[in-house]
């Protein structure tokens, strides 16, 4: 049984002294919605959020476990927090450390063997018992809470919160699902995450509800598959995530829909009809296909062929005729020919995107692609990579240019770097700077594009 130190709880603290946080955040937008939920569990427990990581009494690393050595910089970030808490410690003053996310779902005790500095090791299921797990963490006990849990995390975390003096943002994401049942052989999810679980269809609306309340004009539906989410309506009826993006539509002063990340399979009628009738259901879709080569796409267990992705393309173009195409490839499959490679960049050019995202296969321990025979010289994998995203790039701003001279709306986010500027997003998810002085941030404006640059676009004000 562990014992409680006498340290003060946050509500104990006096006014002024509250703990505070700082929460580094690895990889997907998932992490990011994560982050700020554990943000509000925190809060709900004394903490305060912190931008400096100087000023912070907890260092949340919520991590990500896709991308190559994902664990090895975790642990590099660990051993400079490590001086950190030494340094502390001499002081008299608390420093503790928590590791959550990926990393820490496929570490676990790992973690704390590596590192004893670590406090808490918190798995993606399980970080609505934050608050707990640092209680006891106090009482001199590491904690290591990486179980997939049986409750709902979403039910026993408050509500999201708003900073006092400072609004919310006026773009939220929203988890409405997480985990993958697709077991792609080159892919980890479906181990640090879990199975697909989607979230009930009246937590979803209230939550979305509150967030718009909060000054929220554009919300993006988060999940490791997104369009997997799958639920019932008040009558028991089963809905997918078209459904959802209806009801959605309905709330008053939400003004844009987007949601990522999708998988071909679960493109169903229902979605794309929503892609069809909704305007405010962004034209712009990230579809990932990763590879052109159907003997590439079998052996990544993606359980579609290359032609069928053309297919559902030009059925959900049909639909939605202004629609964005976002994309994501891997190159150097093991037992990836040159003849695979090649009907990789064959569909790359018959699909167009408008926004791409390309990586080498790096294997993954545990995953089935690490076993498979046949991996790819790092040199091959390299000039491929560069041919591919040579090709991409081009189509990338070949997109951008041809928005100039279009009018369109703007949904302003943030000011900009110059007097009077602000920055917004297109409804293809691009970056637009314009000058607006008589607008402020939230409003969705009419600008007409007049320039093109490497990452964004610029603007000008339409007139009447």
């Amino acid at each position: 049984m562990t014992q409680e130190t006498a340290t003060p709880m946050p509500s104990e603290l006096p006014a002024g002294n509250a703990r505070k946080v700082f929460i580094k955040t690895y990889g997907c937008q998932m992490n990011v919605y994560d982050s700020g939920r554990m943000a509000d569990a925190l809060a709900a427990d004394g903490y305060v959020s912190t931008d400096v990581m100087d000023d912070a009494d907890l260092v949340l690393l919520n991590t990500c476990h896709i991308r190559e050595k994902a664990a090895e910089k975790v642990y590099s970030a660990l051993g400079r927090l490590r001086e950190t808490k030494k340094a502390r410690a001499a002081e008299g003053r608390e420093f503790m450390i928590g590791v959550a996310g990926c990393v820490a779902q496929a570490e676990g005790e790992e973690i704390s063997r590596r590192e004893p500095a670590v406090d808490v090791v918190i798995g993606p299921q399980t970080y609505h018992r934050l608050p707990q797990a640092l209680r006891k963490a106090r009482g001199g006990e590491r904690v290591v809470d990486t179980e997939y849990a049986l409750e709902d995390k979403f039910e026993h975390l408050p509500d999201p919160t708003r900073v006092i003096g400072k609004p919310r943002n006026v773009t939220a994401f929203l988890t409405v699902q997480e985990g993958c049942d697709k077991f792609c052989t080159f892919c980890v999810v479906p181990y640090t995450r879990g199975a697909e679980v989607s979230r009930p269809l009246a937590q979803l609306l209230t939550e979305a509800r509150r967030l718009v309340d909060s000054g929220v004009r554009e919300l993006t539906l988060l999940g490791q598959n997104v369009n997997a989410w799958h639920g019932e309506d008040e009558a028991g009826r089963a809905i997918g995530l078209g459904d959802l993006l209806y009801r959605l539509a309905e709330i008053p002063g939400l003004a844009r829909l987007r949601y990522t990340t999708s998988h071909p399979r679960d493109m169903d009628d229902r979605l794309i009809e929503a892609h069809r009738d909704l305007r405010m259901l962004m034209p712009y879709l990230h579809l990932p296909v990763q590879a052109g080569s159907d003997r590439i796409l079998k052996s990544m267990n993606r359980r579609h062929k290359a032609e069928e992705y053309i297919v559902l393309i030009e059925r959900i173009r049909e639909a939605r005729p202004d629609i964005a195409l976002s994309g994501d490839f891997i190159v150097g499959f093991p037992g990836e020919t040159d003849e695979d490679f090649e009907a990789t960049m064959d569909l790359v050019r018959r699909v167009n995107y408008a926004q791409a995202y390309s990586f080498k296969y790096s294997s993954r321990p545990g995953t089935p692609g690490a076993d498979l025979p046949d991996h790819v010289d790092e040199e091959v994998k390299t000039e491929r990579l560069a041919r591919l995203q040579s090709l991409l790039l081009e189509q990338q701003q070949a997109f951008s240019r041809s928005m100039i001279g279009q009018t369109m709306d703007l949904l302003l986010e943030k000011p900009g770097r110059m007097p009077g500027q602000l920055i917004g997003r297109s409804p293809w998810l691009q970056s637009v700077n314009v000058d607006a002085m008589s607008s402020q941030i939230g409003d969705i404006i009419q600008v007409r594009i007049t320039a093109a640059g490497p990452n964004s676009l610029f603007a000008e004000v339409a007139e009447g």
